[in-house]
Order: C-alpha cells, then sequence, then structure tokens
C-alpha cells in the first residue's frame, strides 16, 4: 500500500509540474506570433499602416494555437525529464522526502561518501 501511495504521489508531482509549467509557457508563446504578425484592424488601417506581416484572423489564431501547442509541448517535456531527474538525485539526501525517493536512488546514496 505504502509503494502505490508513493508512486501515485510522484506521479502526480512530475505531471502536475510540468503541466503547469508547459501550459504558462505554452501561453506566453502565443505572443511570440503577436510579435511578428498583426492582423487587419482599424488601428492599422486595415493593414495599410502596419509595421508587420499582416495575415487574416484565422491564421493568426491557427499560428498562435500551434506556437503556444508546440512549445508548450516541448517545455512540458523537458520539465517532466529534468523534474524527474532532479527528484531522484536530492530526495534521499532529506529525512522527510526519503519515502518518495526511488530503491535505485536511495541504493546509489547508500554507495557514495556524502557531499560536504
Amino acid at each position: 500500500m505504502k509503494n502505490i501511495s508513493k508512486q501515485f504521489i510522484e506521479y502526480l508531482y512530475n505531471h502536475f509540474i510540468g503541466n503547469f509549467i508547459g501550459f504558462v509557457i505554452g501561453m506566453a508563446s502565443a505572443r511570440l506570433v503577436s510579435h511578428y504578425f498583426t492582423t487587419r484592424s482599424i488601428k492599422n488601417l486595415w493593414g495599410l499602416a502596419a509595421r508587420k506581416t499582416v495575415v487574416d484572423k484565422q491564421t493568426f489564431s491557427l499560428m498562435e494555437w500551434s506556437i503556444s501547442i508546440l512549445i508548450g509541448f516541448i517545455v512540458f517535456e523537458l520539465i517532466s525529464k529534468w523534474v524527474k531527474k532532479k527528484t531522484d538525485a536530492l530526495l534521499p539526501r532529506y529525512k522527510l522526502t526519503r519515502w518518495m525517493a526511488s530503491e535505485q536512488a536511495l541504493q546509489e546514496t547508500a554507495t557514495t561518501p556524502a557531499q560536504k
């Protein structure tokens, strides 16, 4: 029972952090599209006075979605892998979080001398 709860908490921790950071970065990357492209509107005289590349609204929306999904997914995968590696390295060091560490990480910590 203890092993199942440990795996469940580890799964939630890894995926929550990866999903949340991936979502935030993905939403922020939608501004990347608006930095280089614009749509026709009254504020730029329907594209005549625009300094950016003018695209129609449907293309602009499609580019925003695709960029945010792509960058969000890449960040999610990187964070998930990085967090997993860091938690396996850091959790066995502390008594409070030792129960969350994998058995392999506990064995590696026991065989290596403590760092000062």
